[in-house]
């Protein structure tokens, strides 16, 4: 697949997936600008990306937002693809006294940041036809955890949102699809501040979850968003792709 001279916005992509998906369209011709709040971590991606553009940015905030759109269309001249992949994770009981402040920040960076940034870049991406891909997650399909109704919620209603939009920018030609990954080797677990041992325990746990017994890289993820983005999938709008070693189809581990 050539993605020669089309330009992508990929968010968090200073690691993991978001690094993953950033290279693999760099490596098809593409034009990227790569977004995240770690300056170290962006140019060690950038380093595999070619001459990327670089945005230092909170997705959360909405003059860093409108910068990230702003500044790939000054540079590039329009937008093609549109990643949303900025995403965090967060745990806490619907009883604890935090409650409401894990929501609000996991609605922030999952699902508000998605919305504003999606209605800064549509216009430019109606232009191009272009398309959408969301990152979301098998937590939207199934709840795995207790203390988990924060991100569960944000990535149910990141699947709604992508559908909704779906339908109303299909007759401008633009498509929307997302990307439901089940565990994947990622620095999520320690980004919420766990320790190696934890970190190890829980990747543990999510394989243990899986039918294959498996856990993802993200240059899988990567390969998944590439081909929806292609004109392979110029049928493909409003659709989810689940991506997640068959934990769907297993009921082990639970709780």
């Amino acid at each position: 697949m050539s993605f020669q001279d089309k330009v992508v916005i990929v968010t968090g992509s200073s690691s993991g997936i978001g690094a993953a998906i950033a290279v693999k369209f760099a490596e098809e011709g593409a034009k990227v600008a790569i977004v995240g709040r770690n300056q170290e971590k962006l140019n060690n991606v950038a380093k595999k990306c070619g001459k990327p553009l670089v945005l230092v940015a909170d997705v959360t905030k909405d003059e860093d937002a409108k910068r990230i759109v702003d500044e790939t269309v000054k540079v590039y001249g329009k937008i093609d693809i549109l990643v949303n992949n900025a995403g965090i994770g967060g745990s806490a009981g619907i009883q604890a006294e935090y409650a409401m402040a894990v929501f609000d920040k996991v609605m922030a960076t999952n699902l508000r940041s998605v919305v504003y940034i999606t209605h800064l870049a549509a216009p430019h991406l109606v232009k191009t036809k272009g398309n959408i891909i969301n990152i979301s997650s098998v937590a939207a399909l199934r709840v795995f955890s207790k203390e988990s109704f924060a991100y569960s919620t944000s990535k149910a209603a990141l699947d709604h949102f992508s559908r909704a939009i779906a339908l109303e920018l299909a007759s401008s030609g633009v498509r929307v699809n997302t990307v439901n990954p089940g565990p994947v080797l990622t620095d999520i677990i320690e980004n919420m501040g766990a320790s190696k041992e934890q970190v190890e325990a829980g990747f543990k746990r999510m394989q243990n979850l899986t039918a294959l017994n498996r856990i993802s890289e993200p240059e899988e993820i990567g390969d998944l968003v590439l081909f929806l983005a292609s004109d392979k999938a110029k049928a493909i709008t409003g659709s989810t792709f689940v991506t997640d070693n068959g934990v769907l189809v297993d009921s082990k581990g639970l709780q």
